[in-house]
């Protein structure tokens, strides 16, 4: 038996489904008052920008085309300053029925575009895009800080030097100072020991103890190697710090930092991250709980024959 064919209004008079691949771009444009036609063009600028230039030709105001990995991206800048662009989720288009192939992506985009039944990811304005690879670049680094540090407690491990049982932190002063003399040279764990100060919990003897171990040239060469990783590590987070900061001043964005900083437990820090995220422009929100949903922070409901399935977390995404 035959289904019934369903027709839906057309919300948008003249749009264009973009299907990106790596090297290819295929398109459809369709519409009122022009003819549905499909282009594949190259992944180049100047491809991207021959293909702008035919869109504007023919008038048409959106464009729909799928988060597909990073290749959205140059697409995404070179278009959108001339048009309405949705950049729509790969599960969202696919769990919209109907059949999917490579040959008719691009116009089924098209179709569902004019129909107005995507839904759209949200990208903020350029600028704070730019603020957002900072900050998340930055987040990046500090884990590798992280793991540099866990470095230097397994090399100390390593030579038997339990320094980590007796301070606190590997990263503090007393520490810092024991490990940068054992690097030049210093073996002596009793004159290593000289080096605590009174506010130690562990005594000298203690001290004396947990140093003495077996640190060969091999071990110094890498607590060497991995400390001067992290100083090179943490000079690019001041740098980055001051480019964040920067951002924030040609964004008219210190006060919003500011005020965001007034919330308690969120810090200068913890309110440029939220900004780099979502922006100043609540605009994009039409209340909190959607802000709260898109944020992930919302409780799932997803329940079937009483049973309660486990939602994933959102992860960090571009879209």
């Amino acid at each position: 038996m035959a289904q019934d064919k369903i027709e839906f209004d057309q919300v948008i008079e003249r749009g264009c489904g973009i299907d990106i691949h790596k090297s290819v771009l295929v398109s459809t444009v369709q519409g009122k008052g022009i003819k549905t036609e499909t282009r594949s063009c190259g992944a180049f600028t100047e491809s991207i920008q021959q293909l702008r230039n035919w869109l504007k030709s023919l008038n048409v105001t959106h464009i729909a085309m799928e988060s597909t990995g990073v290749y959205w991206k140059p697409v995404y800048n070179i278009l959108e300053e001339d048009f309405e662009i949705i950049l729509v989720n790969a599960r969202h288009l696919k769990n919209i029925p109907g059949n999917k192939t490579d040959k008719k992506d691009s116009r089924r985009i098209a179709k569902l575009l004019l129909a107005g039944l995507l839904k759209g990811s949200f990208i903020p304005k350029r600028p704070v895009r730019e603020m957002r690879d900072l900050t998340r670049y930055k987040r990046r680094i500090i884990e590798q800080i992280s793991s540099e540090k866990n470095r230097i407690h397994k090399f100390l491990e390593d030579a038997n030097i339990k320094l980590s049982s007796v301070v606190s932190n590997l990263s503090g002063a007393v520490a810092t100072k024991i490990i940068d003399a054992m690097i030049e040279g210093e073996g002596n764990p009793e004159s290593l020991a000289k080096l605590r100060h009174g506010k130690m919990k562990a005594s000298e003897q203690e001290l004396i103890t947990a140093l003495t171990g077996n640190l060969t040239e091999h071990h110094k060469f890498m607590l060497k190697t991995v400390k001067r990783s992290i100083k090179d590590k943490e000079d690019l987070i001041s740098e980055l710090d001051n480019e964040i900061d920067n951002k924030l001043k040609e964004n008219e964005m210190v006060l919003d930092a500011e005020l965001l900083s007034t919330i308690p437990g969120v810090d200068k820090e913890s309110a440029t991250y939220i900004l780099s995220e979502i922006g100043n422009n609540m605009e994009q929100f039409p209340t909190e709980q959607h802000l709260a949903s898109w944020a992930g922070l919302c409780p799932g409901n997803n329940e079937s024959a009483g049973k309660k399935k486990v939602q994933e977390p959102r992860t960090e995404t571009n879209g």
